[in-house]
C-alpha cells in the first residue's frame, strides 16, 4: 500500500516559490489541504495566489496566507487560519525565502 497524505493539513512557509513552492513539495494532487505562506514578493515565478490557484487547479486544496515568519503576531494568526479552515495541522514545512 502507497504513503498519501490525503486528509492531512500541511502548513508550508516560504510557499510562493523555489523548494517552498507546495507545486514542487508534490503535495497539491493526493487530498492533502495545504496552507502556503509568504511574504508574497512578487517574483517571476509567481506569489502564493499564484501557487494556490495551480494548487486547486490541479484538485487539492489551498489557504495561501501573507506571512513573514519573522513576525510572531503574523505566525500565530497564520496557525489560527489553517486551524479554523482545516482543523489542525499535522504537517509543517518552513523553507527560506527571501526577497531581493
Amino acid at each position: 500500500m502507497g504513503r498519501t497524505l490525503a486528509e492531512k493539513n500541511i502548513f508550508i512557509s516560504g510557499g510562493s516559490r523555489g523548494i517552498g513552492s507546495p507545486l514542487r513539495c508534490g503535495r497539491h494532487d493526493d487530498g492533502a489541504n495545504v496552507t502556503n505562506c509568504g511574504q508574497d514578493c512578487r517574483t517571476r515565478i509567481g506569489t502564493i495566489y499564484t501557487a494556490a490557484r495551480q494548487i486547486e487547479e490541479a484538485g487539492g486544496q489551498a489557504l495561501p496566507l501573507v506571512c513573514d515568519i519573522r513576525d510572531e503576531e503574523q505566525v500565530e494568526a497564520a496557525v489560527a487560519a489553517t486551524v479554523k479552515r482545516f482543523g489542525g495541522i499535522d504537517i509543517c514545512l518552513t523553507m527560506p525565502a527571501r526577497c531581493g
